[in-house]
């Protein structure tokens, strides 16, 4: 019995699932900040140190959390309780597993982001994801960040990319990422993939899937001015609301996409079959 295929569905967080970022929710409004101040105390940390904007802005929480705020991993995992999420997501992770259940295909569902995984997982979704990609903190032997673990910038996104597409999901296994593997053995192609991203930071990553076969939809909330610029651009397939309530656009389209992938899919396995007769 042929093995169902399987369907990659890969989203960033901020703006993409959440309205605002996820900082802003339960850290930055508990030290009684105003959000813009924050941000630009990280971006003079960048400047000043020549960091990397992520470990700057990793730096920036531990600096005005010092005397403040306590953190430890869970208190982290208790701002996600916080993070308000677009409309319809709590049972959206389903809808989509229902209808690619339907075709014939296994969805799984993945975050890579820049914003904090210890909050991500604190989220009411955190459970849908079969990984979460995100900044990460080191911590001691009383669970207090003291270093950074995983820093994901713009371009390092592209990595978990080729770690979904080889299935080579540990953060930690680098052999078997590097490795040349034939197409034939690659867990999920390229053209299995599905990206949603909000902006410039996931350029990288809608440009990788688009370019390979796969299929990258821009998201807006507001203002969907940034979103029309990278399709036009030729950076992504689709322009699509932040919306993911049933019969919503959003899911219409990813519906259509599945489709397209099931019926790709069902052509090669039988010119496959048919070259096997031969």
């Amino acid at each position: 019995m042929n093995k169902k295929p399987i369907v990659a569905i890969m989203y960033d967080f901020d703006k993409t699932l959440s309205p605002k970022d996820m900082q802003e929710y339960g850290f930055i409004s508990e030290l009684g900040m105003k959000s813009e101040d924050f941000w630009e105390k990280s971006r003079l940390n960048m400047v000043n140190h020549n960091m990397d904007q992520i470990l700057a802005y990793m730096l920036t929480i531990l600096q005005e959390a010092e005397g403040r705020m306590l953190l430890t991993r869970n208190v982290f995992n208790e701002m996600g309780r916080s993070v308000k999420l677009f409309d319809g997501l709590e049972t959206w992770f389903d809808r989509i597993n229902l209808y690619g259940e339907k075709l014939g295909l296994e969805i799984e569902h993945y975050i890579i982001s820049s914003g904090l995984k210890e909050i991500i997982q604190g989220t009411k979704i955190a459970h849908k994801f079969k990984e979460i990609y995100a900044a990460e903190y080191c911590y001691n032997e009383r669970n207090i960040p003291i270093w950074p673990a995983m820093a994901v910038n713009y371009t390092s996104k592209t990595q978990f990319l080729f770690r979904i597409n080889k299935g080579v999901l540990d953060v930690t296994e680098h052999n078997g990422l590097n490795e040349s593997t034939p197409d034939n053995k690659k867990r999920i192609p390229f053209t299995n993939m599905i990206y949603l991203g909000d902006g410039l930071t996931d350029v990288p990553c809608m440009k990788l899937v688009k370019i390979n076969g796969g299929h990258s939809i821009a998201v807006y909330y507001d203002d969907r001015c940034i979103a029309d610029s990278l399709i036009s651009q030729g950076r992504v397939d689709f322009v699509v609301k932040a919306d993911y309530r049933e019969d919503s656009e959003m899911e219409k389209t990813v519906h259509t996409i599945l489709n397209q992938i099931d019926a790709a899919n069902k052509v090669l396995e039988l010119h496959t079959r048919q070259m096997n007769n031969i």
